[in-house]
């Protein structure tokens, strides 16, 4: 039978929008359509000389990293057998061509429509007649902007494909895909906006041919078509970098998108998510980075997931604030949480950067996180820090999965009476600030889970055994301001279903089998 060895399953890469007849002429004139785009960083080196860090391109890397191979050979797609581990570049900006095709360019449904006819014949090609390895075969999906849309489509309109055709895909990996829609000057793009196709990014639109509900307010929902615990979306937060249209789109799009995609738009509710200070594309781009590659291939082969989830017990207030409190005062203030993971031995990149300065922290109001009822919440909205994968097989060292978090509480400033405090505020002032370094060990019924506050402490001691409460483990977080808190992590091992040979996650948010 065919060596279907998985979870290295075929990838098929769906590139993004081409607007204009040059931008599609660009696209088709590329085998790869950006797939294979590298890029240079420069950084300082503890010596101050400035060293180059250079990312080959994520096809690249897959190659050398994971074994993986084009589908070209003799100046030709290859028609015949190709190995699971294959890269196909989904070419469906060709019939725009007007040299290899019609000159007009596919809509979304058709674009959808061509992947369902491509996963078929990948998998003929992979498979054979087999009948063992066609039961068995599955497909990444990988996809950057208008590309995820595509998927989404195949994956979620039930006249383009049907479920035993989207069961075929193991997993779904998006970069910068404006999921719900792109706004610009605080609007979403016209409807009626049909030239070049830019009205696929309206909601309405969008909401057609994504099989939602007619009026939807949001877009970003799979619409229980697709498990969104196995669709992994990537946000990036530099809208400075993003040079399209002579830095018009970074200028309408504002500060918290990646110059195009505003950051609340670029996921899918209920998926996995990290985010990284890249621009939508161009030099500085996601699809181009290191964060972006890194996030790629453990989503995809990685075997191990932690979710953090900081639930807030206190958030003082500066004395003098309290004293206005205390009097009877209005006082109104919300918070911002900074996350930044990476895991032990990354140089070059974190896993998730979610920064004040990048606009792309979690923002939540005082209400959402200590008086829910005042908020119209039934629970308090205890922000997400981050999700990330990780692969056991590439430590080193021990058996144990060693990584850092950058964890920051502040506030955007204390009103009093509805009038802002500055007499004695200091812009910047931090409630809790300290980098966390959470160490995992399997164990025969689970895993091991300490933590050590590295700031004043060298990050080599074992540091606190985490609190098991026999669903999660608990990390009391505190400051000598007054701030509480305790960060929840969820631990969960990624085996591979017998039967279907897709990914799942075992043990209910623990890890724990």
């Amino acid at each position: 039978m065919a060596t279907l060895p998985a979870p290295y399953f075929p990838i098929i890469y769906v590139r993004g929008y081409a607007m204009t007849p040059a931008e599609i002429a660009d696209a088709v004139s590329s085998p790869y359509m950006g797939f294979n785009v590298g890029a240079t960083k420069l950084r300082q080196a503890w010596d101050a000389q400035v060293r180059r860090h250079v990312f080959e391109s994520p096809l690249v890397r897959l190659m050398k990293d994971c074994g993986y191979r084009d589908i070209y050979e003799n100046g030709a797609e290859i028609v015949g057998p190709v190995p699971a581990r294959s890269v196909v570049i989904y070419r469906y900006y060709d019939s725009a061509d007007r040299d290899l095709g019609d000159g007009k360019a596919l809509s979304i449904v058709a674009a959808a429509e061509g992947l369902r006819d491509l996963i078929h014949q990948l998998r003929g090609q992979v498979c054979g007649v087999d009948a063992e390895a066609l039961a068995q075969f599955k497909v990444h999906l990988v996809a950057h902007s208008m590309g995820g849309l595509v998927c989404r489509c195949f994956l979620q309109n039930d006249a383009v494909s049907t479920p035993e055709e989207r069961a075929l895909v193991a997993k779904v990996f998006t970069y910068a895909t404006p999921h719900n829609g792109i706004e610009m000057a605080g609007l979403q793009v016209p409807a009626v906006l049909s030239f070049w196709d830019m009205n696929n990014f309206n909601r309405k639109v969008m909401a057609n041919y994504l099989d939602l509900p007619f009026g939807s307010e949001r877009v970003d929902s799979l619409g229980g078509k697709f498990d969104p615990q196995r669709f992994f979306c990537f946000v990036g937060t530099n809208s400075r970098d993003y040079a399209v249209a002579l830095g018009l789109s970074r200028a309408l799009a504002g500060e918290m998108s990646d110059g195009l995609v505003h950051i609340e738009n670029a996921a899918v509710q209920g998926a996995p998510r990290a985010f990284a200070y890249r621009s939508h594309s161009g030099p500085y781009g996601v699809v181009n980075s290191e964060e972006g590659y890194q996030n790629l291939v453990r989503f995809l082969f990685g075997d191990l997931r932690v979710d953090g989830v900081l639930e807030v017990d206190a958030l003082p207030l500066p004395p003098s604030v309290q004293k206005a409190k205390d009097a009877g005062r209005e006082v109104r203030a919300s918070y911002y949480f900074e996350a930044t993971v990476a895991p032990r031995g990354a140089n070059d990149y974190a896993l998730s950067e979610r920064r004040c300065d990048t606009f792309s922290a979690v923002l939540r109001s005082f209400d959402e996180l200590l008086r829910v009822g005042n908020a119209g919440l039934d629970a308090p909205r205890s922000p997400v820090l981050f999700s990330v994968f990780l692969d056991t097989s590439k430590v080193t060292v021990g058996r144990t999965v060693v990584f850092s978090l950058e964890l920051a509480v502040s506030t955007t400033g204390y009103t009093i009476d509805r009038k802002l405090w500055l007499d004695q505020h200091v812009e910047g002032e931090y409630l809790f600030r300290d980098t966390l370094t959470l160490r995992a060990t399997p164990t025969a019924d689970g895993w091991n889970v300490r933590c050590l506050r590295t700031d004043e402490r060298w990050s080599e001691a074992q540091g606190t055994l985490a609190e098991w409460d026999g669903t999660h483990y608990w990390i009391a977080l505190a400051s000598q301001k007054g701030f509480k808190a305790r960060l929840r992590l969820d631990v969960q091992r990624i085996a591979l279903d017998p039967d279907t040979q897709g990914a799942v996650l075992v043990g209910a948010g623990s890890g724990r089998s």
